[in-house]
C-alpha cells in the first residue's frame, strides 16, 4: 500500500513536472518575441558631435606681434579674439620662405626643396601624397576659393591680384591633369571666391574649403585707399567672415582656421585663430608650439585620412584649442 502510494505520488509529480516543461516550451517563442520586441524599441545610439566642415583662410607675411593689439586690426582684436581660441606659439616651418613653400607644406607636409615662388611650370609635383587627393580617395569633397580668378580655366599663372603662389593645389599634377589649363578636375575644384556666398546660402559648400583673398586683401600688398596691409586684411575679414559664421554649415559642426603663411621678419610666431561651435573660444589661448604640419595633421584627423603626410606625422595637432575634437 505504501509502495503504491509512493508510486502514485511519483507519477503525479512526474505529470506536474511534464506539464510545467511543456508550458515553458510553449512560452519560449512568446518570450523570445517579447525580448525581440523590446530590443526593437531601444533607440539607436546618438552619434557624438564632431567637426564636419573646415574652412581655412590664409593671410600673408605678418608676425603675430604685428597683429595682436594692433590698431590696424580692430576686427581681429575686438571681435574675433574674444570669441575664438588662438595659439601664441604658431610658427611657419623653420627657415621655410617665401610664400609658396609654406602653402605646399600646408597641403603636403613638406616644401619639396622649394625656396622660391615660381609658377607650376617650374615647381609642379607628380606625387599623389597630398591632402586633397587623400580626401578625394575617401569620398570627401574639397574646394579652393581663389579671389580674382575667372573660373573658366585652371589658373596656372598669376594674373592681376591673383597670385598662383598662394594656390598650392595647382602645383600638383593629379589636380591639373599635368598642367592642363583646360583640366576639368582643376576647374571644378578651384573656383572664384565670389562663388562662396552662394554656396553658403545654398548649403552646398565642400567639407574642406581653402580660401585665399587677393593680394590687397590678404595683407600682402599696400593698396589704395587704405594703404595699410594689415587694415586691408582686417577689413576683408570683417566683410567676409560673418557670412561663414552665420551659415548653417558652420553651426552644424563647422570650424574656421585663420592663419598666416609666414612671418615677415622671422619664422614667427604667426597667427592661428580658430572659430567653431566646438572651439574652447571665449578668448582662450595656449602656448603650445605649432607649425603648418600641426594644421595638416589636424585636418587629417578631422577627416580621418591617412597616412599622416610627412611632417604631419611628428607635429602636435591643434586639438587643445577645442572642447570637442575631432
Amino acid at each position: 500500500m505504501t509502495c503504491q502510494a509512493n508510486a502514485d505520488s511519483s507519477k503525479e509529480d512526474f505529470m506536474k513536472f511534464s506539464k510545467r516543461v511543456m508550458a515553458t516550451l510553449a512560452l519560449t517563442p512568446l518570450l523570445a518575441g517579447i525580448a525581440t520586441f523590446g530590443s526593437c524599441q531601444t533607440p539607436p545610439p546618438v552619434s557624438q558631435p564632431h567637426i564636419k566642415t573646415v574652412f581655412i583662410i590664409l593671410m600673408e607675411n605678418k608676425n603675430w606681434v604685428q597683429i595682436a593689439g594692433s590698431s590696424s586690426a580692430p576686427y581681429i582684436n575686438n571681435t574675433l579674439l574674444p570669441m575664438a581660441s588662438h595659439a601664441e606659439l604658431y610658427f611657419n616651418p623653420p627657415l621655410v620662405h617665401p610664400s609658396l613653400p609654406n602653402y605646399l607644406w600646408l597641403e603636403a607636409g613638406v616644401n619639396f626643396g622649394i625656396f622660391n615662388d615660381d609658377p607650376p611650370s617650374a615647381n609642379h609635383q607628380s606625387t599623389t601624397r597630398h591632402l586633397v587627393t587623400l580626401l578625394k580617395e575617401s569620398g570627401i569633397s574639397w574646394k579652393s576659393y581663389q579671389d580674382n580668378i575667372n573660373g573658366a580655366d585652371c589658373p596656372l599663372v598669376s594674373n592681376g591680384l591673383y597670385a598662383v603662389k598662394h594656390n598650392p593645389f595647382v602645383y600638383f599634377d593629379d589636380v591639373t591633369d599635368n598642367g592642363n589649363p583646360a583640366s576639368a578636375n582643376c576647374i571644378s575644384h578651384v573656383r572664384p571666391f565670389s562663388e562662396l556666398a552662394a554656396d553658403l546660402a545654398n548649403n552646398t559648400v565642400a567639407r574642406y574649403n581653402f580660401i585665399t583673398p587677393n593680394l590687397c586683401s590678404d595683407m600682402h600688398d599696400s593698396c589704395a585707399p587704405l594703404n595699410d596691409p594689415i587694415r586691408q586684411g582686417d577689413t576683408w575679414l570683417s566683410q567676409n567672415l560673418p557670412a561663414i559664421l552665420g551659415s548653417a554649415v558652420y553651426r552644424d559642426g563647422g570650424a574656421v582656421f585663420v592663419t598666416w603663411d609666414e612671418g615677415e621678419f622671422s619664422d614667427g610666431p604667426i597667427g592661428m585663430i580658430v572659430l567653431s561651435p566646438f572651439a574652447k573660444g571665449n578668448g582662450y589661448r595656449n602656448f603650445i608650439r605649432y607649425t603648418h604640419g600641426s594644421t595638416l595633421r589636424t585636418f587629417q584627423e578631422i577627416f580621418g585620412v591617412s597616412p599622416f603626410l610627412r611632417d604631419a606625422a611628428i607635429e602636435t595637432d591643434l586639438s587643445d584649442l577645442f572642447t570637442v575634437f575631432p
